[in-house]
């Protein structure tokens, strides 16, 4: 049976005018973050050592591990919280719908015992403190009149709360059972973080004017922040503070003993940074066994949607109607063209024994490229759904909305039509010809594939591959050309046998989260998936 040998893993997910929270394990080197509906917990010394939780139903926010290290609380924008197991299964232990609006941060009480979880609500449930394994309610939070961003446990007893949030204000509650106490207003806007030093003696506020304050002292603005500060976090031994804003930069601040402090290190992020990064159509390299192995720098940072590569080039297309040459010189790219071929590209494929030559299909026809020229523009007369051309760049076949293969001959520039091949019900999602071209495969969007023989083109070498429940996204052979692997929006791949009937299959369940959306073999028994979780995994297949 197949198994997970590896997950490369995704970074957390950004999202304009917040900050990303990460949780560190009070006893070991991992930490907790969240990306959509994903919580990853990754191991800092071994980052292929990583574990994924997916039974958020909603966009998780905010992790957090127990002080014992034995629970993780994590929270989603419907207000829920879920406590679940560290090890083996992530067993459920309890859910909560907390609030009734999106949670923004949460904390554990050091005895963790209690719970506080703030963010959005309704009326004036912006906060909630709670027993971990009842749900009952351990105090009422009055005091705030909007959004609660950020929310902190005094570390020591006696227990105290502090929040803060869109209203300016700095709230503090005594407890348990929590009352209101007092409040700070300091800031002239959104106080986005706050937290207790270890020693649990003073808390400090972070906010977007870009002050750094605490109830006995400030900051320098001397080589401060220039945008918006999101998140702060003390040094064990509370003389430092570690604060992160939009400006890209992190800083690190001496706190004296009267609780003002002074920028001792400044921390930039290579490139362009900032939490817009997400959209910069990024290329990241991994190396099988070892992970993250680099991320190559292009000279233009639009979005892609179709990527090819071969020995030393890439070529790629996004939503700006060009398509992108980029030579590669080991590890770098080097010089770029591009091509505005009028319309917004659909599928990109390759002539591999000449990649100069290049197919790309647009909603109703194809454009054949050599280099960076466009040898033709073909309007075929129906709405192209997915395309490929053969290894050899003498032959193409076209998948339209209305299930229909077409396959052409390519003289020049132009296309001469050979055959038509119909068998799908549905719109052709993807088609790919196997490594030694005597076969393809092509699968659509009502979840059926099927193999042909390239030969006889109407003789068809597997049928019935017919078990996923959604869309098939994309598929893969391997490189002996005797499996063929699909990937579903149902979240699952499954690898057929070609010369076995398709009720034999190998089915890998719950691949990815949200969907499976790239597929390919590094070798015979190694199959690579990427999909909506912004994963990367590998799973080795039996060699028998």
């Amino acid at each position: 049976m197949p198994h997970l040998a590896e997950t490369y893993a995704c970074v957390p997910s950004t999202e304009r005018g917040r900050g990303i929270l990460i949780s560190a394990h009070p006893k070991s080197n991992h930490i907790l973050y969240c990306n959509g509906r994903s919580v990853i917990i990754l191991n800092l010394d071994n980052p292929l050592d990583v574990s994924v939780y997916g039974e958020h139903a909603y966009q998780a926010t905010v992790a957090r591990y127990s002080p014992n290290g034995e629970w993780i609380a994590s929270a989603d924008v419907s207000g829920t919280v879920r406590i679940w197991g560290t090890h083996n299964d992530h067993v459920l232990k309890k859910e909560f719908r907390v609030l009734s609006g999106r949670i923004d941060d949460l904390q554990w009480s050091p005895d963790g015992l209690r719970i506080v979880a703030c963010g959005e609500g309704k009326g004036k449930s912006f906060v909630r403190a709670f027993m971990w394994d009842s749900g009952t309610n351990v105090g009422e939070f009055d005091g705030h009149s909007r959004r609660v961003l950020s929310c902190a446990f005094k570390p020591t007893r006696p227990f105290r709360i502090v929040t803060c949030g869109e209203d300016f204000l700095a709230n503090f509650y005594e407890g348990p059972p929590f009352r209101f106490k007092l409040s700070h207003r300091d800031h002239s806007n959104f106080v986005n973080c706050v937290r207790f030093s270890p020693d649990g003696s003073k808390f400090i506020t972070v906010s977007s004017d870009k002050k750094v304050e605490d109830k006995i002292g400030e900051l320098s603005s001397e080589d401060g922040h220039k945008g918006s500060i999101y998140a702060v976090s003390w040094s064990p031994d509370g003389k430092q503070v570690l604060t992160v804003s939009a400006d890209k930069s992190a800083k690190v601040w001496e706190i004296s003993e009267d609780g003002n402090g002074k920028v001792k290190k400044t921390l930039t992020c290579p490139g362009s940074g900032g939490v817009d990064d997400i959209y910069d159509g990024l290329i990241v390299k991994w190396i099988q066994g070892v992970g993250y192995s680099g991320r190559l720098e292009r000279k233009e940072s639009s979005q892609i949607k179709c990527f090819a590569a071969v020995e030393e080039e890439i070529v790629s297309s996004g939503f700006d109607n060009k398509v992108w040459r980029v030579s590669l010189h080991g590890d770098q790219c080097g010089e770029s063209n591009s091509i505005d071929i009028g319309s917004q590209p659909k599928d990109l494929s390759l002539a591999l024994l000449s990649p100069e030559l290049a197919l790309v299909s647009t909603d109703s026809g194809v454009v054949i490229l050599r280099g960076t020229n466009v040898v033709s523009t073909i309007n075929l007369g129906f709405a192209v759904t997915a395309s490929i051309i053969s290894p050899n760049g003498s032959e193409a076949i076209i998948g339209g909305q209305d299930g229909k293969l077409h396959i052409y001959s390519i003289t020049g520039d132009t296309l001469t039509e050979e055959a038509v091949l119909e068998k799908h019900r549905g719109a052709i999602s993807v088609i790919r010809y196997s490594p030694d071209v005597s076969m393809f495969a092509s699968a659509d969007v009502n979840r059926e594939a099927v193999v042909w023989d390239c030969v006889s083109r109407e003789v068809v070498k597997l049928k019935n591959m017919l078990y996923h429940t959604a869309r098939i996204n994309c598929l893969a052979w391997s490189p002996n050309s005797s499996m063929v692997a699909t990937g579903s929006l149902d979240t699952c791949v499954i690898i057929y046998e070609v010369d076995k009937p398709a009720s034999s299959r190998m089915t890998l369940k719950g691949a990815h989260l949200g969907g499976v959306y790239g597929l390919a073999f590094s070798d015979d028994y190694s199959v690579v998936s990427s999909g909506e979780d912004a994963c990367v995994r590998i799973w080795r297949l039996s060699s028998q």
